[in-house]
């Protein structure tokens, strides 16, 4: 990995910042390192470089060196140092969601259905990282903890809402950390900070115990990595079925660590480049998609200009009922929770519009706004029988 502005104490015997996750669980199994010697690899790092990036908002070391010492699991990413977004419960921690109206939280007493399949598989988690309010914001600023930076260039965002753990992975200190996406939350940021990051299919990962499903089913839970097989590895560990859950993606009883290795053959993919926000598309941007078309091309991929028919107005404003609904339903559950509604300035500008709009909407214009994403579903499920892929931008201009 190149060199970032992030600084770093002197390195381990090992190349560590240039190992994925998978690397350095193989050293762990081979005894060539400790996942204790990781963990404190990965602390120095953070200590190092935190005051200037901001990634890292709630900082666990001393239960992080107590699970580093225990037995580890045979798991393919078994003594790895780790990071969890500070959306999701982690058991004993208390989850502020970036926002100054939930930043007196009572700790969580359980983990999410997702950490806790993360740990199982011997992740050490020693910390939680900065996300925007409520996860709503395409970049990381809270007025809770402060701008996040992105370690390529501390002058620009690492994008968001899951830009703390991008900023953490892109600098080094850790090679995959937990992200979530309803909008864009991992592969905004994925795609500011270089990285890999895969949101599942709905239901893929488990949202529970604690909730049902996120944002009508849009929100869901993985990880940002370094590498594509990690990307792999970390979904095996991920995906499933919980009986919590109101519905649960299609089997799969394959390995996707072992399925990444196999090539996919001939593949057919669509170039979409039409925003959907009617938005003009930044030159390098669409650069981007046609030295990639031409890629994909030379190693015998079939690619075609063909764009999904659907209403990308109506699908904008259904995902903006459908999130800003639960928006306010999220707010008004604290409120009821504590006994007080927001004082004035506890909540961003960008969630008070949420909240007033979310308030505003009727049961009907909430059904609606599903309806028209069923309908869009339908729409892509044909376009895809058609294709395998849509090669697309994952945003309209680089970083800001």
């Amino acid at each position: 990995m190149a060199t970032t502005e992030a600084e770093n104490p002197q390195p381990m015997n090992i190349p560590y910042e240039n190992l994925d996750a998978v690397g350095l669980a193989e050293l762990v199994r081979l005894r060539e390192v400790s996942a204790a010697e990781l963990l404190e690899e990965a602390i120095a790092r953070t200590e190092a470089g935190n005051e200037k990036l901001n990634a890292v908002v709630n900082k666990l070391y001393d239960e992080a060196r107590l699970a580093a010492d225990q037995t580890l699991p045979d798991s393919p990413l078994a003594g790895v140092p780790f990071l969890v977004k500070d959306i999701t419960d982690l058991k004993g921690t208390a989850t502020s969601l970036g926002s100054r109206f939930f930043a007196g939280n009572s700790p969580s007493l359980q983990d999410a259905h997702l950490i806790r399949r993360f740990k199982s598989a011997g992740l050490v988690v020693y910390g939680k990282t900065c996300t925007p309010e409520l996860g709503l914001a395409a970049t990381t600023e809270p007025a809770l903890f402060g701008p996040c930076r992105n370690p390529w260039n501390t002058d620009y965002t690492p994008g968001g809402s899951s830009g703390g753990s991008a900023a953490a992975v892109a600098a080094g200190w850790v090679p995959a950390a937990h992200a979530t996406d309803g909008g864009g939350s991992i592969r905004i940021p994925a795609s500011c900070c270089h990285l890999v990051g895969l949101k599942p299919s709905r239901a893929r990962t488990s949202p529970g115990p604690a909730v049902g499903e996120g944002w009508g089913g849009m929100a869901g839970g993985n990880v940002v990595t370094r590498s594509v097989r990690d990307s792999a590895a970390f979904l095996d560990v991920a995906h499933g079925f919980e009986p919590e859950d109101p519905y649960c993606a299609p089997t799969f009883t394959g390995n996707y660590l072992q399925d990444h290795q196999t090539g996919p053959g001939r593949l057919k993919i669509a170039i979409d480049t039409m925003p959907l926000t009617g938005a003009v598309l930044h030159p390098e941007c669409q650069q981007a998609v046609d030295e990639t078309a031409e890629c994909l091309k030379g190693i015998g991929h079939e690619v075609s200009v063909e764009a999904p028919d659907y209403d990308r107005k109506l699908f904008g404003e259904a995902t903006h009922t459908l999130v800003a609904a639960n928006v306010a339903n999220t707010i008004d559950q604290r409120a009821r929770h504590i006994g007080r509604t927001p004082n004035a300035g506890e909540l961003e500008p960008v969630t008070l519009e949420a909240l007033n709009f979310g308030r505003s909407l009727s049961a009907i214009a909430y059904v609606n706004a599903l309806a028209e994403l069923h309908n869009t579903r339908r729409i892509l499920s044909a376009f895809m029988g058609r294709y395998d892929l849509i090669l697309s931008p994952t945003l309209v201009a680089p970083p800001v």
